[in-house]
């Protein structure tokens, strides 16, 4: 069974960039979802949450609303983890432009979020990077936990990803993280990368980090990309193609496969969550492959 999820309570199938954690033996999603509003061009992003017990159906359980003056644009673009009994979730601002960072909000039940006093949390420093923040995914990784995000240029041209690391017991408070790089850790080199990588999705496996990566902006269309570290900040790609590419003409993602997110199992069985459509992002749908481990390397298993 192919799983297709899209969250429909808005009067059309959207739903994009998703999280997927186990927490208290259920599934939860999160993921953006775009809110059309009178006299606001654009509507506005907030972030939805859906919940299973099998990872294929799923089923809409509410959505976090606006809180906080820096939530006032609209927020998006969740990665969660689980830490001491809570779900952590990183989110970002949206609609500021570089002013755009990432935030952090912790929750007992999946299903309400308690936002952390110093939010926003992190953006980036260096005249590599504009200060912006973006596409948050978080990993423990050497007894430190890493924060993969994108951010762009000084001209807000090309899109690129960064680090920044805290203790294993950190608060994920501002003052924790330190920027762990000095220049961007990946950025857009390929032809089918345009002027964008986005939306780190990472794991670690035999002591290295697997990252997963958008290539390109949404609907160029975007596709999904790999890369290895040993340290968690220096990578280099496993291939000039992408891992999972966009679908044939016709076909359910013809338009992109993008943003993804990594998840493992309790049963340590890995899936790769991604987002697609084939209408130019009138429509987003999310969908699911397992990934496998052979020689060192990821691969996907088919259905």
């Amino acid at each position: 069974m192919t799983m297709y999820f899209a969250d429909t309570t808005k009067g059309r199938p959207y739903s994009k960039d998703p999280a997927v954690v186990k927490f208290k033996g259920t599934y939860y999603m999160y993921y953006s979802v775009h809110t059309p509003i009178e006299g606001k061009a654009g509507g506005i992003w907030g972030i939805g949450i859906a919940i299973s017990d099998d990872m294929d159906e799923w089923r809409v359980a509410g959505e976090i609303h606006r809180e906080h003056e820096y939530e006032a644009n609209g927020f998006c673009a969740p990665g969660a983890i689980v830490k001491d009994g809570q779900i952590h979730l990183f989110y970002q601002t949206y609609g500021n432009g570089a002013k755009d960072a990432i935030c952090h909000a912790v929750s007992e039940d999946g299903l309400h979020f308690r936002r952390n006093d110093s939010n926003p949390i992190f953006s980036p420093t260096g005249e590599w990077n504009n200060g912006r923040a973006i596409d948050a995914d978080v990993i423990r990784f050497h007894d430190q936990y890493y924060l993969y995000f994108a951010t762009r240029d000084p001209k807000g041209e090309i899109q690129m990803l960064g680090v920044a690391v805290t203790g294993a017991d950190s608060d994920f408070g501002r003052d924790s993280w330190v920027q762990a790089c000095a220049e961007s850790i990946l950025k857009p080199e390929l032809s089918w990368e345009g002027k964008c990588i986005e939306a780190a999705a990472a794991c670690v496996k035999d002591q290295k980090v697997f990252m997963f990566y958008a290539g390109n902006y949404n609907n160029m269309p975007q596709q999904i990309g790999c890369a290895v570290s040993e340290d968690g900040i220096h990578f280099r790609r496993l291939s000039d193609m992408p891992f999972l590419p966009n679908g044939d003409p016709g076909e359910w993602n013809a338009s992109e496969s993008g943003h993804p997110f990594l998840f493992q199992d309790e049963d340590d069985r890995t899936y790769l969550f991604y987002q697609g459509n084939n209408d130019h992002g009138k429509t987003w749908y999310i969908s699911k492959v397992e990934i496998g481990w052979q020689q060192g390397r990821p691969l996907m298993i088919r259905e």
